[in-house]
């Protein structure tokens, strides 16, 4: 059997249960990656019309963190942002938190989390309106925000991703590029320093208010030393390369919307001690094995398990739900792209067909025959728990 994420909780679940306790997501997130596509989940016997080959097909637990279902989920979410890219060269840039204000995240993941989506559309949207940037005032940017909590070998490391249009709508409705390069947007030393001074503030407003009364530095000298060292700290902004047209937009996004913090190719073998996997080695693409004892693998997994209703890709501007219906039209008006793209209303099977150039009804057998389905096995009322045996896990139907 492959090495999977799900192996790895299976085999060493019952010694870091021996040492931890679980919060309520990082439950439902082993729960659902241990039973994603067992029979546990329930499912359906798919058989050939044609040669007579069945096979079981089980249900997916669709939890944001299972390396298994982010495929599907990001086939579904690509499909509605294909309406969405505009034809203009676009920018991804990466805003990064120090670590220092890890236990802080520890602590108030939640209010973390939004404060640095906050800060970072604040900063993006101000100097989108500027008029030395964009030629326009108060221009309307479009720009989706993805969180990320991890590194290659799985430590803290917050940050989010922007991936951002090069231009505004104007409040007359036309839509002005940017004054100094068709694909450049703004000095990341200018934002870097914009967006440090806004977190740090909302960050004093927070502590005065008693909005993060359990921050593990929160006592007076571990504040003002906490307080130095991010005035001091070099706040990370990295922009890349800018990025081309919409086929360029859509695989940026596509690479960081739902990337969970590892995948099962990366889990390149499970020991009774230890899990290796692959990392980067280096900004060229190369990688090496990593070995981690299986215990701290599982703790670092769950460092990046969200709490429950964290939104990790937010939009704003022109693709703000709030607004989108009125301003992305205005926006494909002025770029004169006033009709939808059809693509973006496919069907899932013509979407499969197309992007994988696989027909999901085939036989995998014969490729000629239909599959059918013949059986339906339900799926348990209630999942496994985390400490239950392999064998409880993986049970095949009846």
């Amino acid at each position: 059997m492959l090495a999977s994420l799900a192996g790895v909780l299976r085999q060493f679940g019952p010694a870091y249960l021996a040492t931890h306790a679980l919060n309520t997501p990082q439950a439902k997130a082993w729960r659902g990656i241990a039973a994603c596509r067992t029979a546990a989940l329930g499912g359906q016997q798919l058989a050939c019309d044609s040669c007579g080959h069945s096979h079981w097909q089980y249900h997916s637990c669709r939890n944001r963190h299972c390396p298994q279902c982010g495929m599907r989920s990001k086939d579904a979410w690509l499909q509605g942002r294909l309406a969405e890219v505009l034809p203009v060269p676009y920018a991804h840039l990466v805003f990064t938190l120090p670590h220092s204000l890890n236990g802080l995240y520890g602590a108030h993941p939640r209010w973390l989390i939004d404060t640095l989506f906050v800060c970072t559309a604040q900063t993006l949207s101000e100097f989108a309106a500027n008029p030395k940037w964009m030629g326009a005032t108060d221009g309307t940017p479009a720009f989706s925000l993805v969180l990320h909590t991890w590194t290659q070998d799985l430590r803290r490391h917050i940050h989010l991703h922007a991936v951002m249009a090069c231009g505004v709508l104007d409040q007359d409705g036309q839509w002005c590029t940017p004054t100094r390069k068709p694909a450049f947007l703004f000095p990341v030393q200018a934002l870097s320093k914009v967006f440090r001074g806004k977190f740090l503030a909302a960050l004093a407003r927070a502590h005065d208010k008693g909005d993060i009364e359990r921050d593990p530095q929160g006592d007076a000298k571990a504040w003002c030393a906490r307080q130095r060292q991010l005035y001091k700290h070099d706040w990370v902004v990295y922009a890349k390369t800018p990025l081309g047209g919409p086929a360029q937009v859509l695989e940026y996004l596509s690479r960081y919307t739902h990337r969970t913090a590892i995948s099962n190719e990366r889990i390149h073998a499970i020991t009774t001690e230890q899990v290796a996997f692959t990392v980067r080695a280096n900004d060229k693409g190369s990688k090496r094995l990593e070995r981690l004892p299986g215990v701290e693998f599982v703790r670092r997994f769950l460092l990046h398990v969200l709490p429950t209703g964290i939104k990790r890709i937010r939009h704003y501007g022109v693709l703000a739900s709030s607004c989108k219906g009125v301003k992305l039209k205005a926006a494909r008006t002025a770029l004169q792209m006033p009709q939808t793209n059809p693509q973006a209303t496919e069907s899932a099977q013509g979407f499969m067909a197309r992007v994988a150039r696989m027909d999901v009804n085939l036989c995998p057998c014969c490729k000629l025959g239909r599959l059918q389905v013949t059986a339906v096995l339900q799926g348990q009322a209630h999942l496994p728990a985390p400490t239950c045996t392999v064998a409880q896990q993986s049970r095949g139907p009846p």
